[in-house]
């Protein structure tokens, strides 16, 4: 139902997808976009972007116009089937398989592909099977002999040419593995399939064989020494196996574009065929990418579509060369469709960096309009509770998921039974109960960090801190900086021999691409929330909440003169100790460092109260309106009053607007006629915050909110 949420214009009959493979989903001719050298597309965006959505929504609308295929490179199973026989096989090689075989079944126009260069490939490596005698190795060689069977649809004959002479040559070869005995390294086991291989074949086909394989390395233009060589360094493992796996994936390409070419392919076939790489970041989608990356780095032309995912917005470490990263071209769907693309040339370097290679999409978060769409359309339940708490709800939607799609629509599907209570903070609908995908009732948050956090770790966390990560985040939302970080991690983390650092875990997440933040050290706005709310539900009445934030107001306490994120360190410790059961302390605090200082006092006053609130009732615009008695002096009162509505304003869980506009400029106004030293010198500062806050701006910009802003 939300497969092209967010993506509509991406799959628009003349829409990117549409232009790069050449065919719209209703099967009409489109003008290609890009070409002879393709880039590689990588489509970027953290969990809960959508990237895997709109890689099943292009596979599900333009597969049965264009041999379109998805691989999911997460997925055990190649690994799996790998294992028996390390030797002749790897897990991308399974995947290469397993691609094959889904482009040997296409029925669309033009019909099946078959793949006899590959194939040369896969027998040579087959040789290194664990037992190296003649059955096994046969057996092996037989897995992928449906690789080389001529498709069902009858074409116009050009597939004669390797139909009639490798599969003759395929039965030469089992008969000679099965009359003779090997040594046990199946180093004669290679040369006699070599052998066989090559007495059977045409001088065409040993000329197509020799213009592949003869241009492997150390080949010298021989395409036995060749085939040799490759089954050589894959059978050796580390980076000589890599290279082995770049040139069948090669292999691969290359029956891909033989199928286009000539009279038949040029009369017979549309578009151009598509390799969809779901969860590319993983160890196998990066060698995959590196793969065709290196080889149209060097040259190579193919006209393989193929688009990949990326959890970082640099599209990867990898393909930056070890160098600092450097611009990649990039779009995001706002902008149209990119009408030209060209490889970026280094005239310092012979050979540029991946990068060059690659064309970047930014998945898009939700624009203000998306997401009231998207609210209201799962919302048609809350119809019942009238146009107040439907508004209530798609606010705290939109705040809480802040724009990401994945979020959206959990948040607005558990929150459709919900009922918002008026004094409630949005972070209430968290615990809306959500049943997903069928599976029994939960908490939305329980889910919503299963499927982000959980199910989507940092490719290169060490397995050993797997069964603590969410933990760790959870404790670390209420952290500001890396030392603020450390303080957390080293209570956390005693008695482990291995211990994760601050520096370590940002980039952890940046890795997996979440955004970051100079004042936030989780730095998604919607991710801190989900944490915040569990940090105090993992325990009674928030014991694990205010035990945080009881050691970092201690750390502080003593702490260096520098605070930071911070003004200063005292202004660090406030701010935790405003959420910790110390407001008194803090108003107390504020009252008595105003007279003399009123503009440095405004920024120490955003910066403690940038904090989220405890959970349990949300009393802050009560107490902001004077509603709630407070005992001492007119100054002190006001300043009361004054922190719990830069408290709400600053928090953006609860909706401000104009009614705490006015309610901001007129506790400053009140404040600039009491009689103190730079008294009226607060009159401009509560211009600017109520013109703020009655735009729903926030007071103290921080990459967080400006995040929040862009979306919108």
């Amino acid at each position: 139902m939300y497969e092209d949420l967010g993506f509509e214009k991406l799959l628009d009959a003349d829409g990117f997808f549409a232009r790069l493979l050449g065919r719209s989903p209703s099967g009409a001719d489109c003008k290609v976009l890009f070409g002879p050298d393709l880039p590689v597309v990588l489509l970027t965006g953290g969990p809960g972007m959508g990237k895997g959505r709109l890689l099943r929504a292009v596979h599900d609308r333009f597969a049965r116009q264009v041999p379109v295929i998805r691989l999911d490179c997460a997925s055990p199973v190649y690994a799996v089937q790998a294992g028996p026989e390390p030797g002749a096989r790897s897990a991308v090689t399974e995947a290469l398989v397993e691609a094959a075989l889904l482009l040997h079944t296409w029925r669309g126009t033009g019909g099946a592909f078959t793949f006899p260069r590959f194939f040369a490939g896969l027998a040579v490596i087959a040789t290194g099977v664990a037992d190296g005698t003649p059955a096994a190795i046969r057996t092996e060689v037989e897995r992928y002999e449906e690789l080389l069977h001529p498709p069902r649809l009858r074409g116009l004959g050009v597939r004669d040419f390797w139909r009639s002479v490798l599969l003759g040559a395929v039965r030469n070869m089992l008969e000679v593995l099965a009359g003779q005995a090997f040594g046990p390294y199946g180093a004669a086991a290679l040369t006699a399939l070599l052998d066989a291989l090559f007495e059977r074949v045409t001088p065409r086909v040993e000329a197509e064989l020799t213009r592949i394989y003869g241009e492997y390395p150390g080949a010298a233009g021989q395409p036995k020494h060749g085939l040799r060589r490759l089954a050589t360094d894959f059978q050796a493992g580390g980076e000589r196996r890599e290279d082995a796996e770049r040139f069948l994936f090669r292999a691969l390409r290359e029956d891909l574009e033989a199928a286009y070419g000539g009279l038949g392919g040029w009369l017979g076939r549309v578009g151009r065929p598509g390799l969809l790489l779901d969860h590319a970041e993983e160890p196998l989608g990066e060698r995959l990418l590196r793969a065709v990356l290196t080889d149209r780095r060097d040259g190579q032309r193919d006209r393989v579509v193929i688009v990949g995912t990326a959890r970082r917005a640099d599209g990867g470490e990898f393909l930056h060369g070890g160098l600092p990263p450097r611009e990649v071209a990039a779009f995001r769907p706002a902008d149209g469709v990119p009408a030209t693309w060209s490889r970026r040339r280094d005239p310092e370097r012979d050979r540029g960096p991946l990068s060059a290679g690659v064309l970047i999409l930014r998945m898009p978060f939700l624009t203000g309009d998306q997401l009231r769409k998207a609210t209201e359309r799962i919302q048609l339940g809350a119809e019942r509770e009238g146009g107040v708490h439907r508004r209530r709800i798609t606010a705290a939607v939109a705040q809480l998921s802040g724009g990401r799609p994945h979020t959206v629509i959990r948040l607005a599907t558990a929150a459709a039974d919900h009922r918002m209570e008026t004094d409630a903070n949005d972070r209430a609908i968290l615990d809306a109960g959500l049943h997903p995908d069928g599976a029994p009732e939960r908490p939305v948050t329980d889910v919503l960090l299963q499927e982000l956090i959980l199910d989507q770790l940092p490719v290169r966390l060490p397995d050993e801190h797997h069964d603590q990560w969410l933990d760790l985040l959870t404790h670390l939302s209420v952290a500001h900086d890396p030392e603020c970080a450390e303080v957390l991690l080293r209570e956390h983390q005693a008695g482990r021999v291995l211990r994760l650092t601050a520096h370590e875990i940002a980039r952890l997440l940046n890795d997996t691409g979440w955004p970051s933040c100079e004042r936030h050290f989780i730095g998604d706005f919607g991710l801190r929330q989900l944490l915040v709310h569990r940090l105090y539900g993992l325990s009674r009445d928030g014991a694990a909440w205010y035990a945080d934030h009881h050691l970092l107001c201690a750390h502080y306490a003593v702490g260096e003169p520098s605070g930071g994120a911070f003004q200063s360190v005292t202004t660090h410790q406030m701010n935790h100790h405003l959420v910790s059961g110390g407001v008194d302390d803090v108003v107390g605090h504020l009252a008595a460092t105003l007279p003399g200082r009123p503009r440095q006092w405004c920024g120490e006053l955003l910066e403690i109260a940038q904090a989220p609130y405890p959970g349990g009732a949300d009393e802050r615009r009560k107490r902001a309106q004077g509603l709630v008695q407070v005992d001492g002096p007119p100054l002190r009162r006001t300043v009361d009053q004054l922190l719990h509505a830069v408290w709400l304003c600053e928090e953006r869980t609860r909706p401000t607007g104009s009614e705490m506009a006015r309610t901001l400029e007129q506790l400053l106004r009140q404040l600039s006629t009491m009689d103190f030293d730079g008294a009226g010198e607060l009159g401009p500062t509560a211009t600017e915050w109520s013109q703020l806050a009655a735009n729903e701006q926030p007071l103290l910009r921080c990459d967080c909110t400006d995040q929040l802003g862009r979306r919108r």
